[in-house]
């Protein structure tokens, strides 16, 4: 049986006076969300798996950064963040690429180009996983791949089972330029376990 989907209506965001007065208690109980929801490949690579919650504070910080309270600029911020939510058979990430130094960070990326298709997931007892990246516009070009890019990762019926039951789950990146693997800790799997049907 499938949940309703997890998309954020209208109706349910916060005016930006009311969100004002609730942000800091907000973006606290998001921050400490993220923790279970947040993956480090290697040094360089994070993932930041995203869900409702997730994204209702990014809508809420654009909203309020953006003084937006019409309708329509409502509406075109809810209709750039839903479909990041994952819909009961994918897990969906925001990945960074991150380098403190400017310098460093531009010859990473000209080296790193295609690593957002080798970013993976593997349940335990599964294959792997690769993600589909960047599905809303194109984030790299010829002599370098982007900082940012949003990936989804489908899971069949078994793996999304399997996951729910308890069963281990590990990430990586298997670029030739940048490998990386790890086993999600149980606030992660338990995390990432609750966005499947």
């Amino acid at each position: 049986m499938h949940k309703t989907m997890r998309k954020i209506a209208r109706d349910s965001l916060l005016s930006l006076e009311t969100y004002a007065r609730q942000r800091k208690e907000f973006r606290a109980r998001v921050m400490a969300h993220k923790r279970d929801r947040t993956v480090h490949l290697g040094a360089h690579v994070t993932l930041i798996f995203e869900d409702e919650l997730t994204l209702r504070y990014q809508v809420q910080e654009m909203l309020r950064i953006e003084r937006t309270f019409e309708e329509q600029g409502i509406q075109d911020e809810l209709d750039v963040y839903n479909p990041l939510i994952p819909d009961g058979r994918n897990l969906k990430a925001t990945m960074m690429i991150e380098y403190a130094d400017a310098e460093e960070r531009k010859q990473a990326l000209s080296k790193l180009k295609g690593i957002e298709d080798r970013v993976w997931i593997q349940v335990e007892g599964c294959p792997r996983i690769y993600a589909i990246a960047d599905e809303d516009l194109e984030r790299e070009n010829e002599e370098k791949t982007s900082a940012v890019h949003f990936l989804r990762f489908e899971l069949d019926d078994e793996m999304a089972r399997a996951l729910k039951y308890g069963v281990a789950l590990a990430l990586g990146a298997d670029h030739p330029n940048y490998q990386a693997e790890i086993s999600a800790v149980a606030g992660v799997r338990a995390s990432l376990a609750q966005d499947l049907d």
